[in-house]
């Protein structure tokens, strides 16, 4: 089968790399002898650190099995750089550790460190360059697999591109079957129209067929039945494609337990316990010292301010909604005039010119000082310091009405920030376009978080504190 294949070529050539690092490392050894100023004694025992060099790329062999596998042969420069910058990351983690445990001081840093520099460009390149110059001379004329497809032209045409980037992995179109002529849509099918669907026997006993890809899902029990006995009889494989997500309009991710198929509407990598674990031992480690060190000298400093420009509550401190929509308080420091008012008035959105905010409040806002007192409700565990931005209540209830799937943001604690923040998408939200592209975002995060993700919006939310940028207010 395709996937088989995919990921057959994606661990030989995992090991192919493993090796090519293992033997650059020795020749990097012996070139760097030569070089005076690195001071690499020959007496230094390599072996430990060939060990970690090797085992730091076996161990990113899963990775590489599962972001390559599934387009291992069509080049990418981007996502090499982002592969090649974790299996250095784990060879780098590797080598310290034993630097540590070790107590080695003789082993040079210098060696050490340009030997991974090194590494992670060759790894970049071999990376968007090899897999798919091995994967044509794996699968060459004696190694492909001629397929028949069955299904409407339209169909044809929906996954005519998926067609065309595993032909490098043998897939070899030989026609399509389908209940009328493509001539009556031109341009949708690309290969030669082989007749009805009733004529499959006879293709497959004329064309030798390796494989059948059915583009939807058949029609009747008996048309699934009858093509599954025709391929069997003859010894072809099926692969059946399911365009159930068409039929809904919605996409689907398919789900396999004990045995049995379901369907739900999103990943939600944060349901495993371990991530979770992980998410909120970061938050602690972050917020902690924040809450200790950070909080207390800014909170005097704004206080001070606040004194001078608008004496009143340091804290602003409303209802949000958070995880499985449960109701919290949210810290902020008061940015604005103290000033009665009902929830009507409160929900309205401070613009740039807004005559509510007093000068150093205006300050605070832009460069996001406002928001630290939010590291109390992380370290509480109402919010995360990573996660979709919560609103004000009638806000929340005016932009579910306005978006689809909006409460599947409730699915994860809010953030102090999150992904639409660190893409730009802050400040007031004056039309329904702005709500999608959050609404996108924020459903993007939930459904592909990593530590990695997290790191990339901590990184980009600080630099925007130094940098703010033109939607911030």
């Amino acid at each position: 089968m395709i996937d088989a294949r995919a990921r057959g070529l994606a661990d030989i050539y995992a090991a192919m790399m493993t090796a090519f690092i293992g033997v650059f490392f020795w020749a990097y050894a012996s070139l760097i002898y030569r070089v005076p100023f690195v001071h690499l004694s020959r007496e230094v025992n390599l072996v430990p650190y060939f060990l970690c060099v090797t085992g730091g790329m076996l161990l990113s062999a899963r990775d590489v099995s599962r972001r390559l596998a599934a387009r291992f042969h069509l080049p990418d420069l981007g996502r090499s750089a982002r592969l090649a910058s974790r299996q250095v990351a784990i060879m780098a983690l590797l080598i310290f550790a034993m630097m540590f445990a070790t107590q080695d001081h003789r082993i040079s840093r210098l060696f050490l460190g340009t030997f991974l520099v090194w590494c992670w460009v060759g790894l970049v390149f071999l990376n968007a360059w090899v897999p798919g110059r091995l994967a044509r001379f794996v699968f060459q004329k004696g190694h492909r697999l001629p397929t028949v497809f069955i299904g409407k032209p339209e169909s044809f045409a929906k996954v005519r591109d998926w067609i065309a980037n595993k032909e490098p992995l043998g897939i070899h179109p030989v026609g399509l079957l389908s209940p009328e002529h493509p001539a009556s849509q031109p341009g949708a099918v690309s290969v030669p129209w082989l007749g009805q669907i009733s004529d499959l026997p006879r293709v497959l006993d004329e064309a030798l067929v390796g494989q059948v890809i059915m583009l939807e899902l058949p029609a009747t029990d008996a048309e699934a039945v009858w093509v599954i006995g025709a391929c069997r009889e003859r010894g072809c494989r099926l692969l059946i494609h399911s365009d159930i997500e068409g039929r809904y309009t919605q996409p689907l991710v398919p789900v396999t337990l004990e045995g049995r198929h379901f369907y739900t509407l999103q990943e939600e990598p944060l349901e495993d316990p371990l991530n979770r674990l992980i998410k909120r031992s970061i938050d602690i480690a972050v917020s902690l010292p924040v809450v200790v060190l950070v909080l207390p000298p800014l909170c005097a400093w704004v206080a001070v301010m606040q004194r001078l420009q608008a004496p009143g509550p340091l804290y602003h401190a409303r209802e949000r909604r958070g995880r499985s929509g449960a109701v919290f308080c949210m810290l902020k420091f008061r940015s604005m005039f103290a000033a009665e008012g009902d929830a009507a008035s409160e929900s309205m959105q401070a613009l740039s010119e807004d005559q509510r905010v007093f000068p150093f409040g205006r300050f605070m806002r832009r460069r996001s000082l406002d928001e630290f007192p939010q590291f109390w409700n992380v370290l509480v565990g109402e919010m995360s310091v990573v996660g979709p931005r919560p609103y004000m209540p009638l806000l929340d209830e005016e932009f579910r009405q306005q978006t689809q799937g909006y409460r599947i943001r409730n699915l994860v604690k809010p953030g102090i920030t999150g992904l639409s923040q660190s893409l730009g998408f802050r400040g007031a939200v004056l039309e329904e376009e702005m709500v999608r592209r959050r609404v996108y975002w924020d459903v993007y995060y939930i459904t592909h978080w990593s530590v990695w993700l997290d790191l990339q919006i901590t990184a980009k939310t600080l630099w925007q504190v130094v940098a703010p940028p033109e939607t911030a207010f």
